[in-house]
């Protein structure tokens, strides 16, 4: 989900199907709010802020959402599946390199992830504590699917199954990483990022000792 970018459906008889159209305007919409929040902030974002950058109608976004908060939620729902989905793509081909080795890929494939959608990163880490408990706990369980990849990709590691709780290492390491991007993100500062790749591997480093 690129930020800015609304492919236009085609016009006149086309070949999509009812089902195509629906979510190729599903992904307008959810750009649109992403881009709108990014902006304005979630408060003070409207459906019709939405409606303007997606060039979608209001009757089209009411037959995929019920409200503002309904699509907020979906676009916090894309926006974990999409990052999660690249980072698992950067090392699925690497199951014989080492640990940290595929570590080291990931984390720079997240970054660059981040830095690429920064509307929707603000939207992720930011804005969701604007929009109510619900979006919360929405960030929240996409924070621990992060965790869980992170134990899954180390568990096969003799070190890391030897620390004390790798379950919590991870959820630590998802948790500390998060809050390190968040403060990034709050000082719209993208080039940041890039600087956290260092440190962290390092940590990993040590505690795969």
């Amino acid at each position: 989900m690129t930020s800015r970018e609304y492919p236009a459906l085609p016009r006149g008889r086309h070949r999509l199907s009812r089902e195509d159209v629906r979510l190729a305007q599903r992904d307008k919409l959810l750009l649109g709010m992403a881009d709108a929040v990014s902006e304005k902030g979630y408060a003070k974002t409207t459906v019709a802020d939405v409606l303007r950058r997606a060039h979608v109608s209001r009757e089209t976004f009411y037959q995929q959402f019920s409200d503002k908060e309904d699509c907020f939620l979906a676009t916090l729902d894309r926006c974990a599946d999409l990052v999660l989905s690249m980072v698992v793509s950067a090392v699925a081909p690497l199951a014989d390199v080492p640990t940290l080795d595929r570590f080291t890929r990931a984390l720079n494939r997240y970054l660059a992830a981040l830095v690429d959608q920064w509307p929707v990163t603000r939207t992720f880490f930011l804005e969701c504590y604007a929009a109510g408990p619900v979006a919360r706990k929405r960030r929240f369980a996409a924070q621990d699917r992060f965790a869980q990849a992170v134990h899954a990709g180390f568990s096969p590691d003799p070190a890391w199954r030897a620390l004390p709780d790798p379950e919590f290492a991870a959820r630590f390491l998802a948790a500390g990483l998060s809050s390190l991007v968040a403060g990034a993100v709050s000082a719209d500062e993208p080039e940041r990022l890039a600087d956290l790749h260092a440190p962290v591997t390092d940590l990993v480093r040590h505690l795969l000792r």
